[in-house]
Order: C-alpha cells, then sequence, then structure tokens
C-alpha cells in the first residue's frame, strides 16, 4: 500500500498509472453458496475514501463486525435481536502488536516456521488455508469471464484427514 496509497489524493479515482504497482481488479463481489449451503459474499474496493478492511459476519446466532483493522481498534459483538444499529452487545479490543497487518503477519510467519520445523496443529488448518485460496483464485476466475459460476474442487478427504491429525 505504501508504493501507492497517498490519503491528500481526492478524489479516489483521480489516482492514475497504479498498473504495474496493483496488478488485481480494484472492485469486485464475489457470491458463494458453502458446502453447508450457507450464502456468503465477499467484495473489496481499492478506491474507496476510507482505508481500512470492514469485516461483517451476520449469522442466525447474531453478527460480528470490525470497527477498524490495526492494534487497538475494536471488534463489535451483536448476540440479540435490536432495532436499528444499537450498541453492540461486546465489545473485543484487537491486541496491540508490531508488524503488518496489525501485527498478524509475524504471528503467522512465526507458527508457519514452527509447523514446518515441528510439525503438529495450527491456529487455522492447512485445509482452511487451501480452501481460502481456492476460492479467492475461482473467484477472480469468475470475475474475469463475466460471472460464470465455479465449484471449487473438494480436498480429498484422506488429505483432509492427514492434516486435520496434526502430521508431525
Amino acid at each position: 500500500m505504501r508504493d501507492w496509497y497517498d490519503a491528500d489524493t481526492w478524489p479516489p479515482t483521480s489516482q492514475k498509472e497504479l498498473n504495474p504497482v496493483i496488478d488485481v481488479e480494484d472492485i469486485s463481489m464475489l457470491n458463494m453458496t458453502l458446502d453447508n449451503g450457507v450464502l456468503a459474499s465477499y467484495q473489496q474496493c481499492h478506491f474507496t475514501p476510507d482505508y481500512f478492511r470492514n469485516y461483517t459476519v451476520i449469522g442466525d446466532a447474531g453478527r460480528i463486525e470490525n470497527m477498524g483493522d490495526g492494534s487497538g481498534d475494536q471488534i463489535h459483538i451483536w448476540e440479540s435481536r435490536r432495532s436499528g444499529p444499537g450498541r453492540p452487545d461486546a465489545v473485543e479490543v484487537i491486541a496491540r502488536a508490531d508488524g503488518g497487518h496489525g501485527g498478524a503477519d509475524p504471528s503467522l510467519v512465526d507458527e508457519f516456521l514452527r509447523f514446518a520445523r515441528s510439525g503438529g496443529t495450527t491456529d487455522v488448518s492447512a485445509v482452511a488455508a487451501r480452501e481460502a485460496v481456492a476460492t479467492g483464485v475461482y473467484g477472480a476466475e469468475s470475475i474475469r469471464n463475466g460471472g460464470i459460476p465455479y465449484d471449487v474442487p473438494a480436498v480429498p478427504q484422506d488429505l483432509r484427514d492427514y492434516f486435520d491429525a496434526g502430521q508431525a
């Protein structure tokens, strides 16, 4: 982001010649039906006036939403039915940490290196990580081909079992 982001550029669409610095779609939306029937969507916009990642997860038991994406920012949690925006039922503060992506990058690298050296379990399974990457790959293909729906191929069960067992 430091290669191209300038808070003084307004409106954001007036910034030109970003490619090849940014070589992805600058606005996109992916609609998904998960294996368990859950409907999900993901969208991104690289020229939004504010620059932070916002995630909202809404389910039949509540809603969570981040209010910022850096150290000290908040995650709001609603677990009861309310009319209007209302105050959240709970607030979690994102731990203060140093490093990229609010300190998450050093933690991810540390966990990966520990896993590569010693095996064992990880906070997020290798299969879940593969599913996220595969969804992004097939989502980009869909966007680049007029919105054609694609099925993400399933990970074979024996490979799933191998990673779920905390391989050495």
